[in-house]
């Protein structure tokens, strides 16, 4: 039998044999990143689903007879229980792990978006409204969790802002597909049977996949996991021990209510253009449902650039040296000020397609947001992220709640979508003065 001899290194200065070179470093496997990749995908079915309505309301509101209050009430009941469920699937989160939580509410949303089709008045479709809320809470919350589970801290930027990317993504291609659905089969509720299904098909794929820690996956290497437990073990080493805390322990702290009310203002203006934005372009810009579908792609598909532009820069600039402090409030700084730039010109300026480049400025700007998705992490350490991401998004969602509402009351009140976009811009300066008042750098104790 052969005998494989070892390879030997040479002395550059003597050329004398230096005996057996060391082994080569094996290359870490790059698993964490395909975890996100498929978080992106999950959640832009995710809002792919619940933006659906809102897509096919000219459609919907004529089909059943709907008045803007009541159209309001529609938009507005997937947040009732989508915020109701938050705090109960963060603590399910932290209990049970993310992946789950994660994939089996993929299914179930699935499910629940095909059974919207079945609606035959405003009954049933505030019943399915309420169901796909419901279901779909865990997922952002889960997706904190991975974050402060699968990533380093000098990483979480950018996995921040590739999962919540889902949110303009989606919003951008269901414009598209959801009305292209609608003319290709003439009919708003198979579009949303077809959505449905291929939602149910993700999530199963992405229970298969998902893990709730690196070393549990089977396609991370050793190196790959040593490097994140390093990270986290010098994580810890710094903030303290990470253990499981009460949600009331965060109460006392500016930061954790800087975080809520940052992004309640940011859901603000975001859900507000997500659900009143396509009639809006209808109704003051005469636009039809594949105008909409193209403008829909154009105002989120800026959010969506806009999100991984602004987890680029943070990364980016925080592993020069700067503090997180400086980065996130620098970043969060301008982003507010030209969301409610963008959002005075829209009221400003009524050309429909001046209109429709301000708004997709102002989502690219407003998605830099997307950065908040790291804080559960760093406010609360992996062992408290999923209830501490849960509180932010229920705060976030109370401006979900409120927003389809107070709009269709004004717009149904006045008869004008300006005081609307006004409505918008307050929150535009809520989500920036919040975020000016968050300590970025630091856990919050919990004793």
């Amino acid at each position: 039998m052969s005998q494989v001899n070892p390879v030997h290194s040479t002395d550059e200065r003597t050329g004398a044999d230096a005996g057996p070179a060391p082994a080569a470093r094996p290359t870490r496997t790059r698993t964490r990143w395909k975890v996100f990749v498929l978080l992106l995908a999950v959640v832009a079915l995710n809002y792919i689903d619940r933006g659906s309505v809102s897509v096919a309301l000219p459609l919907i509101t004529e089909d059943l007879h709907l008045s803007k209050e009541v159209t309001g009430f529609v938009l507005s009941a997937f947040f009732w229980t989508y915020a109701l469920m938050q705090i109960p699937s963060g603590w399910l989160i932290d209990r049970f792990g993310p992946r789950y939580m994660a994939g089996g509410a993929c299914v179930g949303w699935g499910v629940a978006t095909g059974l919207t089709g079945a609606a035959t008045g405003v009954g049933s479709l505030l019943g399915f409204r309420l169901l796909l809320g419901a279901v779909e809470a865990p997922v952002m919350p889960a997706g904190g969790k991975l974050n402060a589970n699968w990533l380093p801290a000098k990483e979480r930027g950018r996995g921040a802002v590739l999962m919540d990317g889902g949110a303009p993504l989606g919003s951008a291609l269901g414009g598209i597909a959801i009305s292209g659905l609608i003319a290709w089969t003439g009919s708003w509720r198979i579009s949303f049977v077809v959505a449905g299904v291929l939602t149910a098909a993700i999530g199963f794929f992405a229970l298969w996949f998902l893990r709730d820690t690196p070393r549990a996956h089977r396609g991370v290497n050793a190196a790959e996991a040593d490097y994140i437990d390093r990270a986290h073990a010098a994580e810890d080493a710094a903030a303290g021990t990470d253990r499981r805390a009460r949600l009331r322990a965060y109460l006392r702290y500016r930061s954790f209510w800087g975080m809520c009310l940052g992004w309640m203002g940011f859901n603000g203006v975001f859900y507000g253009i997500l659900t009143w934005g396509p009639l809006y372009l209808s109704e003051t810009k005469g636009f039809d449902i594949k105008t909409i579908g193209w403008s829909t792609l154009a105002i989120f598909g800026a959010g969506f650039v806009g999100e991984l532009t602004g987890g680029w820069i943070s990364d980016r600039w925080q592993a020069t040296g700067a503090g997180a402090n400086r980065v996130m409030r620098t970043l969060m700084g301008i982003a507010g000020a030209a969301v409610v730039a963008g959002l005075l010109g829209v009221v400003l300026v009524p050309d429909a397609l001046t209109a429709v480049a301000l708004l997709s400025g102002v989502l690219f700007f407003l998605r830099w947001a997307g950065l908040y998705w790291s804080l559960p992490s760093i406010l609360g350490g992996r062992a408290n992220a999923g209830v501490v991401g849960a509180a932010m998004n229920l705060s976030g969602n109370i401006a979900g709640i409120v927003t389809p509402i107070a709009v269709g009351f004004i717009v149904g009140g006045t008869g004008s979508y300006t005081w609307a976009l006004l409505y918008f811009v307050g929150a535009g300066v809520l989500f920036t003065v919040s975020s000016l008042v968050i300590d970025y750098s630091r856990r919050l104790a919990t004793r």
